[in-house]
């Protein structure tokens, strides 16, 4: 169950932020209840929807919960306007946006980022959309910015041959996924004449032809105010904001040919269904796990049998009590199956993916898929599971609208893909009037074999191993020479000026208290939407597995869900789903991590549910072998994946054996693991003292501690809880180099660095601010300006510090091209010894503190985040007020603090670089 994922599909812009609003995974969630219709108006309440003369749409929400805004403009056109030969254009486009104007001839990344702004872009299949959100009195600036480029952007030779090369470099990337390769040849055998069966992006042979004058022709057309919808949302006052908007895009001209834009790209007879069942279409190429994918026809957004269509999608595939969870992952034959409704502006499809659990056959799989499609053709489904679905689908858009983020995309998909904003409202209320009757209509209408598109992939690598690895003896080039840095000031003068700056609300601190049995809590109430978000971490993580136990926290936080004395998976599973809530556990390097979430009603749920699971889970030993199945299927996924076993290798490179961060979940390992092995890690690490629980959203706190006191009083425990001892790990004696081939790949993935620093090092703020200059920001950063943006070396290039309780490492990751690899490496080598021998500038200092000071607002806006950045600082021994005084602290790092963390911090000399994917072969084009 993907809930209108589709409008994400696009391809992003950078790895700057991905925001996925409805996607709500429900992997957990007894009793049915009645499922009443939900307050719709919250969604478009004090909505103003504003038409210019030139025919551009302004919705505009004020919501005062924060002191932030968020700016999106919604283009009406996407891959569906695309014909033969220049599929991905709308995409090629979407990168040129970011290239500046004749106005500001700079990247607008940069200006972006200078704002403090947190943004992106994506095109989907019917929609262009650029979108940033920033400190209120940063409005007017984001507007002023989206406006130039709808009318005055660059699009020129010099930037449209390196952005073609970006944007082949992306393309390149999803080649690597067996997944995108197996979509692609299902989508385009389903709809052979239609612009949705092309992929979003594009292909590499229509990119490497497009020329200026297709591009410019294309913008001319579709970017248009008549074509967009504008849409803010976040602490404003609407008349003035509403003025702004007319002076600053009342002025732009429509253009472009509106006929040309209206065509509808669909042939009458791709809508009509085959009388006979495909032959399933089969891949065999390099890969790991077997994947199968059944695409279905489906009517467009606007048809009455969406609502029900979208029940449908949640009996099937709507977390673990779901049908299809149960025939196919519950029976063992599946490590996971998916399912989705893309309706669109045009007549869409229904997406069911599954990957085969090792040993298992696709063929098996697709009959029992048919089998319980066919079951619900046949029979009514329950109101039990009639009302769960309902519920799930109807808790996923309130839980996916806590943010004004969100809110201003539900706004703008509603008012661009069905062509009103109110279209939430009248959807949810169709939602609560499906009936059984209604959902076996649709199933036999649109779940017809004879329609059915069915993809196989299957592996020519069966056993999911690399191929041969040697250490690089290739040299870099010496002799390159990076850029001059950005000047801060330079770039100033084509930022637009902020209004007169605003006090942030000052963050409320949470509550902090202790329960007798050493259990640490922090509550949050924030009363501004109806919901809970819990964050917890247990000090359980696979710090604890020692190579021989691999993988041992992993499958005990995954099988924590699977049963306890009195409830087994699928009660557990319903407790939480029937009511639209997830509760959800994994293990990563320092500790095991918990994340809940529902209606706040629905607290008294989630807080009984952990309590029982962390009290009294029985780890049942069927439950046991299908888990180790799905991690045997993931380690497959991961040594076919070049950003996966990069990062191992890299981390294994820069870890000795004996280091727990260097152990790494193995076949034999996973396969060695006992049930008694997890209860005795169970007994050992799962204890009060060693837990702590984040809480934020609507609730009563009396309350609540009440009920966390009855839910564990009971949960008692002796001695201390174990303590591991990480010893440090010093830079490499000299720079290493390795390489692992993985056959079948179209790009690598190249990791850089060594170890790092914990996040309590006195250094690390004025490491935060150097990060940011060196490569936090894509768009914006040294190595981004440099390797992506001046170069076209690389789709995505970004650095980081992973400082945790103990130091962890310090790294730079890109994807590139094979033939462009070692000259990414060697310019990024340059651009660390230029830093180091020449610093930062004191305009390059301030300016990083401004944006991440800046910035900071727009994460304490959302509610999920809170309760996450609250945990985190109290696991690392921080003060409570951190969340507070973070901004401060960042301000305060001095140019003498800078220059001494680039000194012990930036080594060029003493790096491991790792890189991972086809080798030197030259790939295939797509």
């Amino acid at each position: 169950m993907k809930l209108r994922s589709y409008m994400f599909i696009g391809f992003f812009l950078s790895l700057l932020l991905a925001i996925m609003p409805f996607s709500v995974n429900f992997t957990n969630a007894a009793t049915p209840t009645v499922v009443a219709p939900v307050s719709t108006t919250s969604f478009t309440q004090g909505v103003k929807k504003t038409v210019l003369d030139n025919g551009l749409t302004v919705l505009t929400k004020e919501v005062h919960t924060a002191p932030v805004v968020s700016v999106q403009v919604w283009y009406k056109v996407g891959s569906r306007n695309e014909v033969k030969g220049e599929n991905g254009l709308s995409h090629q486009l979407e990168h040129l946006m970011f290239k500046g104007t004749t106005a500001r001839p700079v990247q607008f990344g940069r200006l972006f980022s200078a704002l403090g702004s947190q943004f992106n872009a994506f095109t989907s299949y019917d929609e262009t959309v650029y979108f940033g959100t920033v400190q209120r009195d940063k409005l007017e600036a984001l507007l002023t910015l989206e406006a130039d480029r709808m009318e005055n952007s660059l699009i020129g030779t010099e930037q449209l041959k390196s952005e073609k090369r970006v944007v082949i470099s992306e393309l390149q990337g999803y080649e690597n996924s067996p997944s995108f390769r197996l979509d692609r040849a299902v989508m385009r055998d389903a709809f052979p004449t239609r612009a949705y069966g092309l992929s979003v992006g594009g292909t590499k042979a229509d990119v490497e032809k497009f020329t200026i004058e297709q591009v410019r022709n294309y913008y001319q057309t579709y970017y248009s105010p008549d074509n967009a919808t504008l849409v803010i949302t976040g602490d404003f006052a609407t008349e003035p904001v509403l003025k702004v908007v007319k002076e600053t895009y009342g002025k732009l001209a429509k253009r472009g040919n509106e006929e040309k834009r209206t065509r509808e790209n669909v042939a009458p007879s791709s809508l009509v269904a085959s009388t006979t069942k495909k032959a399933p279409i089969v891949l065999k190429q390099p890969g790991s796990a077997s994947l199968l994918q059944a695409v279905y026809p489906l009517p467009d957004i606007k048809h009455p049998d969406v609502p029900a269509i979208d029940v449908m999608d949640a009996i099937l595939t709507g977390g673990r009590s779901s049908r299809l969870y149960q025939a196919l992952v519950e029976s063992g034959l599946a490590s996971s199956v998916s399912g989705g409704a893309a309706e669109l502006i045009e007549p869409g499809w229904y997406d069911i993916s599954a990957t085969a659990a090792p040993g298992q056959e696709l063929g098996k799989i697709a009959q029992v898929l048919q089998e319980s499609l066919e079951k619900l053709q046949q029979q009514p489904v329950t109101i039990e599971e009639l009302n769960r679905s309902k519920t799930q689908l109807q808790a996923s858009y309130i839980l996916g609208n806590q943010d004004i983020t969100s809110q201003a995309n539900q706004l703008g998909y509603n008012q661009t893909i069905a062509g009103d904003y109110h279209f939430i409202e009248k959807y949810l209320a169709a939602i609560a009037k499906v009936t059984p009757a209604q959902v076996q209509k649709v199933a036999k209408t649109y779940l017809n074999p004879a329609k059915q598109t069915i993809g196989f992939f299957e592996p020519t690598q069966p056993d999911g191993k690399p191929g041969t690895s040697s250490a690089g003896s290739g040299r870099t080039v010496e002799n390159f020479s990076p850029g001059k840095p950005v000047d801060p000031a330079e770039l100033a003068k084509y930022l637009p000026p902020a209004t007169s700056a605003t006090d942030s609300t000052k963050q409320s601190l949470p509550e902090e208290f202790t329960l007798n049995n050493g259990l640490r809590v922090l509550l949050l109430r924030d009363r501004s939407l109806p919901t809970i978000n819990l964050s917890g971490q247990i000090d359980a993580g696979t710090e604890f597995d020692g190579n021989q136990k691999a993988g041992l926290a992993n499958l005990t936080a995954g099988n924590l869900m699977n049963g306890t004395k009195t409830k087994n998976a699928l009660t557990l599973a319903k407790i939480l789903e029937d009511r639209g809530a997830g509760l959800s556990f994994s293990a990563s390097r320092e500790g095991t991590s918990i994340s809940g979430e529902g209606l706040s009603e629905n607290l008294p749920i989630l807080i009984q549910t952990l309590s029982d699971v962390l009290k009294n889970a029985t780890f049942p030993a069927e439950q046991l072998e299908l888990s180790r199945q799905r991690a045997l299927t993931s380690l497959k996924v991961k040594l076919d994946d070049p950003s996966g076993l990069g990062r191992q290798v890299f981390q294994q490179a820069i870890y000795p054996e004996n280091h727990p961060f260097h152990s790494f979940p193995t076949v034999e390992s996973l396969k060695s693991i006992t049930r008694d092995d997890l209860l005795g890690f169970y007994q050992t690490h799962y204890r009060p003292d060693s837990t702590t629980i984040a809480i934020v959203g609507d609730f009563d706190p009396v309350k609540v501690k009440t009920l966390l006191n009855q839910a564990f009083d009971k949960w008692q425990v002796t001695g201390k809880p174990p303590v591991l001892k990480i010893p440090s790990v010093p830079f490499p004696q000299t720079s290493t180099r390795l390489n692992k081939v993985i056959p079948g790949k179209a790009e690598a993935v190249t990791y850089i660095g060594y170890s790092g620093i914990s996040r309590k090092d006195p250094r690390y703020y004025a490491a935060v601010i150097l990060n940011q200059i060196l490569g936090g920001d894509t768009l914006s950063s040294r190595l981004g300006t440099e390797v992506r943006d001046r170069l076209g070396l690389t789709y995505g290039i970004f650095s980081g510090f992973a400082a945790g309780i103990n130091p962890g490492p310090f790294l730079i990751q890109m994807q590139t091209a094979p033939v462009d690899t070692q000259k990414a490496i060697a310019s990024t080598l340059a651009l660390l010894k230029q830093l180091r021998e020449q610093g930062v500038t004191e305009a390059e200092l301030n300016a990083a503190k401004r944006s991440i000071s800046n910035s900071y607002p727009v994460d304490l806006a959302n509610p999920s985040n809170v309760s996450s950045m609250i945990l985190d600082n109290a696991v690392l021994g921080l003060s409570r007020s951190e969340i507070r005084d973070f901004p401060q602290r960042i301000q305060a790092v001095t140019m003498a603090q800078m220059q001494q963390a680039i000194e012990d911090l930036i080594k060029p000399e003493n790096l491991v670089i790792v890189t991972a994917g086809p080798g030197d072969a030259v790939p295939k084009g797509s």
